[in-house]
């Protein structure tokens, strides 16, 4: 039997390509994230009108401190602004929204708002969104561990999935990149272990919902065995998702 499932619980995507995107009209890279910012809440729409459960996304890596000083200021203002506009639409969707990733570093205004917003949004079931900013996937796996370790805690893969930025949520069953580029760049190194991967030419403020329906239909095509054989599958032995 098949054990692809029509639509993935989880999707995780890192948003590539606002900055090419602005650079191909002659635009500052910040209004590529602006327009990018549109395009993910097109996205969050369009995933919970297909009833999938997680949302994923790769905001802000904690590599991204090293761009130009202006554009990193600019994301930070950018994303103020979208907390102080959005965070009230998100409530009435059902989106539940946490954010993941380091919060040192970050201003006190961004820290609260990122409080604020989970805190608004905590009742929702709709769809859970998770804003990855000051994230990176070895931060991620080191911070599990030293905190197991503070805590006497033997480490395991049971114990470190526990104790992951993302332990509130199932593993990402697609994992889809827009840009054109062919890699993870430190996103959920963990949790991407047995994720299907997709990739995009299309630039991220470009995909829309008709990309999406384009990147489920190739999930569904796959065949997932986690580890087992094809004859394994057909043979009805389970397997955990």
């Amino acid at each position: 039997m098949s054990v692809s499932i029509a639509v993935p619980r989880h999707i995780a995507i890192v948003m590539d390509g606002n900055g090419r995107w602005a650079s191909k009209r002659f635009l500052p890279r910040i209004a590529g994230h602006k327009q990018g910012v549109d395009a993910l809440k097109r996205m969050v729409r369009a995933c919970a009108q297909r009833h999938i459960e997680v949302l994923t996304v790769f905001a802000f890596s904690s590599e991204n401190w090293n761009r130009p000083a202006d554009e990193v200021s600019g994301l930070m203002e950018l994303l103020a602004l979208a907390l102080s506009r959005e965070v009230s639409q998100l409530k009435r969707d059902g989106v539940q929204l946490h954010f993941v990733g380091s919060r040192e570093g970050l201003s006190e205004r961004v820290r609260k708002g990122f409080e604020e917003a989970e805190a608004t949004t905590s009742a929702n079931t709709r769809l859970v969104l998770n804003v990855c900013f000051n994230y990176g996937g070895r931060w991620d796996i080191a911070d599990a561990a030293q905190r197991l370790a503070a805590l006497g805690e033997r480490i395991s893969e049971e114990s470190l999935s526990r104790a992951m930025a993302m332990a509130h949520c199932s593993d990402p069953d697609l994992v889809i990149r827009t840009g054109g580029e062919m890699r993870i760049s430190n996103f959920l190194l963990w949790q991407l272990a047995y994720s299907e991967l997709y990739f995009s030419e299309l630039l991220w403020p470009d995909f829309d919902e008709a990309a999406l329906d384009a990147a489920l239909a190739a999930y569904a095509s796959r065949e997932r065995r986690f580890g087992k054989t094809s004859d394994q599958l057909a043979d009805g032995s389970s397997v955990s998702v």
